[in-house]
């Protein structure tokens, strides 16, 4: 029988089995290769109110049952998608994407982190050749920094966390700071935009205070709890007298799938948009393909098994690396 995580109860992680649904037209469903866990995510939806919860982030799985209507996938193909931690999973075929040829489904996953930030970088006002400041190298702002990187702009990533640094240095991303370097004349004032990957009120201060006149500070990290004594007015006054634009970076933002216009479906709506949720996946695992991110000893792999002695690593911080994979093979 199928087998999945739950979190029945605040801070509780349990293996449970379940029963798959009949597969219904347009979908598709396979064994489970391997799934990624968004700790910060995971992580505050344990903290929070509401029970239970299926947890999850992104999956890639083997295709083994094709619904009715389905056209252009094959059983045995491995496919990228937005999935549960599960032994199994059933998706609509549209919402999922092909690996390009001999990825490891380990290195797919990472696509759907890309994906948070990815959404930033399609719509900022930054361009090629602009500052771009990065707070927080947890998991996410570490993709968000090679993300910029490889779109030409100039990252500079502030954590500090040592050890986060070193595995940036080391991968690539050179210019790292322990705090905000303001009193650095080439980057104080300078940067076109911050993206705050911390949820870290602090942090979103330092960027409004450091970012260009005009400048975007987005806010991309989950400020899942208070971390200082600052006011709002701290925030807004700096907005206010560094004519700074402080917005959302909800990745939501992009439709799921852009939408051509046809006459005979206009009632069904069309968005004709340049970018999409599944236009940035999409990139991502081009990205990952040609060896654009390091990822090279930053993955732990896991088993389901124990999923309360694996969560509880994660709240302790005791899993030195950035991507945590979960093994369902």
């Amino acid at each position: 029988m199928p087998s999945e995580i739950i979190i029945p109860a605040r801070q509780a992680f349990k293996l449970e089995s379940y029963d798959d649904l009949p597969l219904q037209p347009g979908e598709i469903r396979g064994r489970t290769l391997c799934t990624l866990i968004s700790q910060g995510t995971e992580i505050g939806w344990a903290n929070g109110d509401t029970f239970p919860i299926r947890p999850g982030y992104a999956a890639v799985f083997e295709v083994e049952e094709i619904g009715a209507g389905v056209t252009g996938i094959k059983p045995g193909e491995r496919r990228f998608a937005m999935g549960y931690h599960r032994s199994t999973q059933t998706h609509a075929a549209e919402n999922t994407l092909p690996l390009p040829g001999g990825m490891a489904p380990e290195t797919a996953v990472i696509a759907r982190l890309m994906g948070v930030s990815m959404t930033t970088l399609m719509t900022t006002k930054a361009r090629p050749g602009d500052r771009v400041i990065v707070t927080g190298a947890g998991p996410v702002g570490f993709l968000t920094a090679h993300l910029f990187r490889i779109g030409g702009y100039r990252v500079t990533v502030v954590d500090p966390d040592a050890l986060r640094r070193k595995q940036l240095e080391q991968s690539g991303i050179i210019d790292t700071r322990a705090a905000m370097p303001f009193e650095d004349p080439e980057l104080q004032g300078q940067a076109a935009l911050v993206v705050d990957c911390s949820g870290h009120e602090g942090a979103v201060l330092d960027g409004c205070n450091m970012v260009r006149r005009m400048g975007e500070v987005v806010l991309v990290g989950v400020p899942w709890r208070k971390y200082t004594d600052l006011t709002a007015h701290d925030i807004t006054n700096a907005v206010f007298f560094k004519h700074v634009t402080l917005r959302s970076g909800w990745e939501w933002e992009l439709p799921m799938h852009g939408r051509s216009f046809l006459w005979e479906e206009l009632l069904e709506g069309y968005n004709n948009a340049p970018h999409s949720i599944f236009g940035g996946f999409s990139r991502a695992l081009a990205f990952l393909a040609e060896g654009r991110i390091p990822l090279d000893g930053l993955i732990h792999r896991a088993t389901p098994e124990q999923p309360e002695a694996l969560y509880a690593d994660i709240i302790k911080r005791t899993i030195a690396v950035p991507f945590i994979i979960l093994d369902w093979t």
